[in-house]
């Protein structure tokens, strides 16, 4: 690799890293925004967690992934671009802004400990799967496309030898548990149509992947579930 090219691939390196910041950032202070406080501990508790798990990822995760997930691809599945959208930014920023008016306006009946303790476990497990997952697989895009320019294949290692979505799962796992980390009930609401929103992605990215995917409908012979071990 030349200088020059080793220079660029720096460069693109940093951007991606600034920009995932820039996103999570972004988040927090939508999140912040709408509780309209700067004192909210359940806030900044979550924004903390946020903070570490996207460090995490940055050094965990293969350099490459970071511009799969960023980055413009072609051979990308359009009908999968919507649902992706809904997935990974409508439904967290709904949640979010709910919340946040909930803690601001008082809507909900206050939450005790043990429910917010369990929220913020069901985020942190969840959040660790979905590091897990993309440690582990290299080709984690954000939408679903075959990689066939990163010699994509199929990933059978780490959890995937449980389940064939382990991104989903810990996806669906942190939905459920932040409403109840920000202790608000109407939150509810929007992660669990994000929530359907997975479900919904499983099942048409499984039928891409057994079309498109040399070796995955060997792997599904081997590995029955698609998010809940030995339930489907």
């Amino acid at each position: 690799m030349t200088e020059i090219e080793n220079n660029l691939k720096w460069k693109l390196r940093l951007r991606n890293i600034v920009l995932t910041f820039l996103a999570t950032f972004i988040f927090i202070a939508i999140l912040f925004i709408a509780a309209g406080s700067m004192t909210w501990i359940n806030g900044w508790v979550l924004a903390l967690i946020m903070l570490a798990g996207y460090v995490s990822g940055v050094v965990l995760v293969d350099p490459g992934l970071l511009e799969e997930r960023i980055g413009i691809k072609s051979s990308l599945k359009r009908e999968d671009v919507l649902f992706a959208i809904m997935m990974g930014r409508f439904g967290p920023l709904s949640t979010f802004i709910i919340a946040g008016l909930d803690f601001r306006f008082g809507w909900s009946v206050p939450f005790t400990v043990v429910p917010v303790v369990v929220g913020f476990g069901f985020f942190i497990i969840g959040f660790v799967i979905t590091l897990w997952a993309m440690k582990e697989n290299r080709f984690f895009s954000s939408v679903v496309r075959i990689q066939k320019e990163r010699g994509h294949y199929t990933i059978t290692s780490g959890p995937y030898r449980l389940v064939r979505h382990p991104g989903y799962l810990g996806s669906i796992i942190y939905m459920l548990g932040l409403p109840f980390a920000l202790a608000s009930y109407w939150a509810i609401i929007p992660a669990i149509a994000t929530n359907i929103i997975a479900v919904i992605r499983t099942v048409l990215e499984d039928r891409t992947l057994k079309r498109e995917l040399e070796g995955y409908k060997t792997y599904v012979a081997r590995v029955k579930s698609r998010l809940l071990p030995g339930v489907w």
